[in-house]
């Protein structure tokens, strides 16, 4: 066992870590990882945790796998980077070719970047410039729906719709119409309205991940698809979240055989090893941008690390491991029991309102509390006592484990994540008492 009161020292004193109150953070019991092995993360006192949220959403195939070790480390040994403005590698074009095999039919390019966020930037640019370069100069606005979240750079901050992360950067931010989520006809009233200065529709298809695991009714995404089309309006769906087999399926567009204009990835594209996203496009898209030099119709956006090898190596092992281990079949019976033992454990419980799953991503939505109480915090806290890493949204508890997780240790993330809500609850109701 090793301690860490200096490492935890130094952390509170040079670090400042996203979504956190450090007021908070200083006042709490640290825990430092240094080290995982499958879907575990291990901390440097050597107490073991189930990784419940992949590491934020990204993990996919379990840490250390040594089909994803194997190809970053034989990546090193040709190239770790090289810039793709004017120059190309074999890494970019393999995974370009790879992952529009298994994406939507119909796309037909990639444009690589490096997180989330910046994929969205990307979509919403590409519908803004293509329109312009239509002499269409009006379509400048975008609709998306209430309780959004596309990430924190301010295009994608603008197209958002969570207040407590959003409201106070209202004067940063391009205005936008907001949809009410599963609500196909409201959608039909704003695109009757405005259509003609919209650029595009955005939307996380299926399920609202940071909005707490929100559902949208079955047929809904086919409807915004056909209404886009109707109204002659493109259609950007965000799967940074979604994709990557977290739905089920590859895409959560799959379920309903929807192909968007353009499609948003991230997350899981390297199975959680380096930053990489995506932004895939139609040909129709990408034709809009070619011309002469003269006529400046280039797409003027470009990151440092885009399309980093390292980052490409591992996304295409991720893709190899999906084929290779039936990830996606085998997921099937996965799915089937962590619903039957979030019902017979979970639900149950006093403090449970509703449990929100689809695939392998779960909200599990508490009686609400003050904001002072924290209790989604507190049950996340009695979960890592007793060995596993959930996180709150709110007073929603999100579960998402790596795909690869065992049947044994699904079931014993929902049995502590119960057992932290029993107590942390219980002692509440006492406690008012």
């Amino acid at each position: 066992m090793r301690t860490t009161p200096a490492l935890v020292a130094s952390d509170r004193s040079h670090l400042w870590h996203p979504f956190t109150q450090q007021r908070g953070w200083c006042e709490e019991e640290a825990v430092v990882v240094d080290h995982a092995e499958g879907t575990n993360l291990y901390d440097t006192d050597g107490n073991a945790y189930i990784d419940g949220v992949s590491s934020l959403w990204c993990n996919v195939h379990g840490h250390r796998h040594p089909a994803i070790d194997a190809a970053v480390q034989a990546q090193l040994g040709r190239v770790a980077h090289s810039t793709m403005l004017g120059l190309s590698h074999q890494p970019a074009i393999e995974l370009a070719e790879r992952l529009l095999a298994v994406a939507p039919s119909g796309l037909s390019r990639v444009f690589y970047s490096d997180s989330g966020s910046t994929s969205v930037e990307i979509a919403l640019k590409i519908a803004f410039q293509w329109w312009a370069q239509r002499c269409e100069t009006q379509r400048t606005g975008f609709i998306c729906l209430e309780n959004a979240y596309h990430g924190d750079t301010i295009g994608a901050v603008s197209v958002g719709g969570i207040q407590l992360f959003h409201s106070l950067y209202h004067p940063l931010l391009f205005d936008a119409w907001r949809a009410r989520a599963g609500d196909a006809e409201h959608l039909s009233q704003l695109l009757a309205a405005h259509c003609e200065h919209v650029a595009a529709v955005i939307v996380e298809p299926l399920v609202q991940g940071a909005a707490g695991m929100l559902m949208q009714p079955d047929g809904y995404l086919r409807r915004v698809r056909q209404l886009c089309d109707q109204h002659s309006v493109l259609l950007i769906c965000d799967e940074v979240a979604t994709g990557l087999g977290r739905t089920g399926r590859m895409f959560a567009c799959d379920h309903e055989n929807v192909t968007p204009d353009l499609l948003c990835v991230g997350k899981g594209l390297t199975g959680g090893y380096l930053p990489l996203a995506a932004t895939l496009t139609t040909e129709r898209l990408y034709e809009g941008f070619l011309g002469e030099f003269n006529q400046f119709r280039t797409f003027f956006h470009g990151h440092t690390y885009t399309g980093n090898p390292l980052a490409c190596a591992a996304g295409i092992a991720t893709l190899d491991t999906f084929e290779s281990e039936r990830t996606l079949q085998l997921l099937q019976p996965k799915i089937k029991l962590l619903a039957r033992q979030l019902e017979h454990r979970v639900a149950t419980l006093p403090a449970v309102v509703e449990v929100r799953q689809r695939g392998l991503m779960v909200g599990i939505q508490l009686v609400e509390r003050p904001p002072g109480d924290r209790i989604g915090h507190q049950v996340t806290l009695a979960a890592r006592r007793r060995g596993a890493i959930i996180r709150p949204l709110g007073d929603v508890i999100v579960l998402m484990p790596p795909l690869a997780i065992s049947e044994a240790d699904l079931q014993r993330l929902v049995a502590i994540t119960a057992s932290a809500i029993a107590d942390v609850t219980s002692t509440r109701v006492r406690s008012a008492a």
